[in-house]
């Protein structure tokens, strides 16, 4: 019977970094790295796209396709790179027209892009198919993934004494985000063409046995390989990782060691022990992701001040050499155990034990019981603080479902999970204030329920879009609307255009706000490098000029005026005579004839036909 193979995509240069350091990893230190993961073996790497292209230029002042093109220089193909995508919006919040989807596309895959995971924050297919075309046609390879999300928890209203007495009960909602809802998406991105399916759960919402369910169902209904992809914050990444393996996934999303864990993705080691107990070929070079994690371990003190979980430094692992304690063991046995007995309790329970072992964050159990993205729970927070409302935080946590069925179910990821939180947050403030809610609204919100960010999972009602925008009639985004921002001409520097190249345009385009400064910056340096050279150049030749002169001993007849020789008549050794023409010379837009003023014989000659000569500047040397 052949071994079963799990194949991975590292996230640690992407995704892992963005989770726990917002970004700002330099290139300097993924250069370090970049020689061991040319060995390491991982079928995808995710490198770009995300928060990648704004904040390597926004807070490291570097070229998001000088890193794309550094990775792929040295991984000359031996794992594929990705990059993720939200469709129509690209790597932004608004969406763009088809030519600037294209153009995006094709400059990524010309700088060595493989792989592009396009996703929709709505899960409308609408928003996806253009992509996922246009990346077939370029070359690249689409991976289709659908956003996990779950229905709102039904919390019953609080009934009368005569409801009670009638024996009424409130009918909890339909639920809406089915195994079957899922697997439905999965097939109509197939059905487009998408060569991968993930299942990105973004906010770490699947629990482990909905990881069995889904992840079985998608494999007996695509062709195509099957990605998970999840994250740790509410506590069920690790064991729903196991169980997506144990029940089939071709795919799996990881960190490496010090990247892993709490809002990241699951770490490799720990996905790598659980397979040896469970027969299961990791492919992937072990011994060299050992060399990356020895490094990571400095990169992520380089990280402190960007943190997230300063207070969690996981303790030094090497699955390759490191014995496990017996009770700890015992916990990885356990885990599989009780995955395959269905018992979801015992199994996050082992599973919390192995990560607590090793020091990696405990659940955030505010975000696992709201059911909520952690990006999106720090925004209220932030957002109540700067109100100094902090105190109606449970409130607007309470009135997040409802604002999610008001606004036609949303699935909450970037950036419906912001919109969402925030319009929560207005609601509490309003009711607080006494006003009827919705009396506050976001230009967000308001563009989220006319339509413009494409179809939600349920329609909204009429009346309530009504309400919101002012008419109960759904309007799509028109992309023909789309203005392209301008690309300024700098006139300090002779009207040459701020973007000076398809590279620069396309980012001026799509994050005009942090691409200006950027560029900016670049053409201040190109100015400020080429009057140095120039500089340079004019000293040089000083020098050189200086250095001609410097072993004159003899009569010397110089330049009366500056100008410009036409011609010499006379070489070194000539005797000339008195009145004889030595050579001719333009100044003040006139000719001149310079002739020998006695008998004199040529040792050296300092200029030659064209060349510009400065007043009392030698020209030739007598003996």
């Amino acid at each position: 019977m052949a071994t079963k193979k799990l194949q991975i995509r590292d996230l640690t240069l992407r995704d892992g970094q963005q989770s726990l350091f917002a970004t700002r990893m330099p290139q300097k230190d993924i250069d370090l790295l970049l020689p061991f993961y040319e060995k390491a073996g991982f079928y995808i790497m995710e490198v770009w796209g995300g928060a990648v292209p704004d904040s390597v230029m926004r807070y490291l002042d570097e070229s998001p396709w000088n890193r794309l093109r550094s990775v792929s220089a040295v991984m000359k193909g031996k794992s594929l790179l990705s990059a993720l995508s939200r469709g129509r919006n690209l790597f932004g919040y608004k969406p763009y027209p088809t030519d600037v989807l294209e153009g995006f596309y094709a400059e990524a895959i010309k700088n060595g892009l493989n792989v592009m995971r396009i996703f929709d924050a709505l899960n409308d297919i609408n928003n996806v198919k253009e992509s996922i075309k246009l990346i077939n046609e370029l070359g690249g390879i689409a991976d289709g993934a659908v956003c996990y999300t779950v229905d709102p928890k039904f919390e019953p209203k609080k009934q009368s004494f005569f409801e009670r007495l009638l024996g009424k009960k409130e009918q909890a909602p339909e639920k809406i985000f089915t195994d079957e809802y899922f697997v439905e998406k999965a097939l109509e991105m197939e059905r487009l063409g998408a060569k991968i399916i993930t299942l990105k759960d973004m906010a770490g919402l699947v629990n482990p046995l909905r990881a069995a369910s889904i992840i079985s169902k998608l494999k007996q209904n695509v062709k195509v390989p099957v990605d998970f992809h999840t994250h740790c914050t509410p506590g069920y990444g690790l064991a729903s990782a196991v169980m997506a393996i144990m029940n089939g996934v071709d795919i799996l999303d990881t960190n490496i060691w010090y990247f892993g864990g709490g809002s990241a993705a699951p770490a490799i080691e720990l996905i790598y022990v659980f397979c040896q107990k469970l027969g299961v070929e990791v492919e992937a070079n072990m011994e060299a992701v050992s060399e990356i994690r020895t490094r990571l371990k400095e990169v992520r003190k380089s990280l402190k001040d960007f943190d997230l979980a300063a207070k969690s430094f996981p303790n030094d692992f090497n699955p390759l050499t490191d014995k496990l304690p017996a009770e700890i063991d015992a916990q990885f046995d356990r885990a599989i155990e009780c995955g395959r007995a269905g018992d979801e309790e015992g199994m996050l329970a082992a599973c919390h034990a192995i990560e607590a072992y090793f020091n990696f964050p405990k659940p955030n159990e505010l975000v696992k019981n709201a059911e909520v993205p952690g990006g999106m729970y720090s925004n209220m927070v932030a957002q109540l603080k700067a109100l100094k409302a902090e105190d109606l935080l449970d409130d607007a946590m309470h009135l997040i479902p409802k604002v999610r069925r008001d606004a036609g179910l949303i699935p909450l990821v970037t950036p419906t999970s912001q919109i969402v939180g925030s319009q929560a947050v207005n609601l509490a403030i309003d009711r607080r204030k006494g006003n009827p809610d919705y009396t506050t609204k976001s230009n967000e919100f308001i563009s989220l329920v006319k339509g413009e960010y494409g179809k939600t999972p349920v329609a909204i009602d009429p009346a309530f879009r009504e309400m919101i925008t002012g008419s109960p009639v759904e309007k799509d985004y028109d992309v023909t609307s789309y203005k392209k921002p301008e690309n300024p001409k700098l006139p300090e520097y002779g009207n040459i255009p701020l973007a000076s190249n398809r590279e620069e345009e396309l980012l001026l385009e799509l994050l005009p706000n942090v691409a200006n400064p950027f560029l900016r910056r670049r053409r201040d340096e190109e100015h400020a490098a080429k009057a140095a050279a120039i500089a340079a150049d004019k000293a040089a030749a000083e020098a050189a000029r200086k250095a001609k002169f410097a072993n004159i001993t003899g009569e010397v007849f110089a330049a009366p005026m500056g100008g410009k020789i036409i011609s010499v008549n006379v070489k070194p050794g000539d005797k000339v005579k008195k009145g004889e023409i030595m050579f001719v010379y333009e100044a003040m837009k006139m000719e001149n004839d310079v002739e020998a003023e006695k008998d004199l014989t040529v040792k050296q000659i300092f200029a030659v036909p064209g060349e510009i000569v400065y007043t009392d500047e030698p020209i030739i040397e007598f003996e």
